[in-house]
């Protein structure tokens, strides 16, 4: 097999040093941090400590760098970019903005995350369906572009599903729900910090992730793109003093709704958070995220190879793999909770998903891992 490009390329082997103690293989539920952000939070944690909010305005300097981070992240401008706790908390900003009428419809795939359908279900005492539709198939948009045409009020879908890996061709639903007047939102949490992702390029209306999974971050922190023609579209649900335009004038008493994303965050910002996250993404950023796409599914692709060199039967379908930061397999029979039970005893950092086991590399995720991981799983599955 070729040898994956290495950290020491990037001049970055000390930013992870859980590469030193497990197989990490995890990074589509819950990252490690590089060790730029833990020395981030430090910093915020012992100024704070040593002389409380003397540094405030430092600290706001940091979250107006990651809100442009984010807007970079996505090929957008900072001013329609909200931050919010999480993916679900920026999906019901959505479901919760629109004015529905009875019979609108939701499009979603029945592949999605609760996430992003529970929250359109709950819709149900607006008159509002949900259609679930499939993603088989060789194209697995297919069955969507056929039920935006049938006509719909919102599609809602993951860039990349998480359990099996499908990766959507953003752009082609993103131009057929603008040809027939669709909103199109995007869970991109799968996406943001693994594969290159631009709002402009896809035409979403919305779109929203955490900082927890692909950009490295802590969680209680994520993004919400509105794009500017559509913001008026959504009504407000909370209401503080940091959402409206004159923030920070206290002795006024006429307020009016701020005229960029900043309208979604109601009160005070999660600063120690955006440390941490400002730090990571100051690492996508300097890696780039070409770089990073490529080496995430250069990891996959061998994955994808060594497993199915062991007998692996995968369960991520062949037009997704290694298209995205995750691979599925079949674990022969075996019941998948108990060998991800017995991989996170042996240091295997994964997940059981989509019936499988799901293994989700990073950029930094050295060969090794990926060697000694697909040895150790295919002990426990009887390849």
């Amino acid at each position: 097999m070729n040898t994956l490009a290495s950290l020491s390329e990037f001049g970055l082997n000390a930013e992870f040093p859980v590469n030193e103690q497990c197989q990490y293989l995890n990074h589509a539920a819950v990252a490690p941090w590089p060790e730029s952000a833990r020395k981030a939070v430090v910093q915020f944690a012992q100024d704070n400590t040593a002389t409380g909010s003397s540094n405030y305005m430092q600290w706001l300097n940091v979250e107006a760098e990651l809100r442009y981070n984010l807007a970079r992240l996505i090929g957008a401008h900072k001013d329609s970019i909200a931050f919010v706790k999480n993916t679900s908390e920026a999906l019901s900003f959505v479901a919760y903005g629109i004015d529905w009428q009875p019979g609108d419809v939701v499009i979603i795939s029945d592949e999605e995350f609760p996430s992003n359908r529970i929250v359109w279900e709950s819709l149900a005492c607006k008159g509002v369906v949900v259609k679930a539709v499939s993603l088989k198939g060789e194209t697995p948009e297919q069955h969507i572009l056929n039920a935006i045409e049938q006509g719909a009020r919102l599609l809602s879908i993951s860039a990349i599903q998480y359990a099996s890996g499908t990766r959507m061709n953003l752009t082609k639903l993103g131009q057929t729900c603008r040809d027939n007047d669709v909103l199109f939102c995007v869970d991109a949490i799968q996406a943001i910090g693994a594969v290159q992702f631009d709002v402009n390029e896809c035409q979403c209306d919305f779109a929203m992730a955490d900082g927890h999974k692909w950009m490295l971050g802590p969680e209680g922190l994520g993004l919400f793109y509105v794009r500017p023609e559509v913001m008026d579209q959504l009504s407000l649900n909370e209401y503080g003093w940091h959402m409206i335009e004159n923030m920070g004038d206290y002795s006024r008493t006429d307020w009016e709704v701020a005229s960029t994303a900043r309208r979604f965050e109601c009160g005070s910002p999660n600063l120690l958070a955006a440390h941490a996250l400002k730090a990571s993404t100051d690492l996508l950023l300097d890696i780039g995220m070409s770089n990073i796409e490529t080496a995430i599914c250069e990891r996959v692709t061998y994955l994808a190879r060594a497993l199915t060199n062991q007998g692996a039967t995968l369960i991520t379908p062949k037009h997704s793999l290694g298209c995205s930061g995750i691979i599925t397999f079949d674990t022969n029979g075996h019941n998948p909770i108990e060998i991800w039970q017995s991989l996170m005893k042996d240091s295997v950092i994964c997940m059981h998903r989509g019936g499988g086991i799901r293994f989700s590399p990073h950029y930094h995720t050295p060969q090794a891992a990926l060697d000694t991981a697909v040895e150790k799983v295919a002990k426990l599955c009887r390849w």
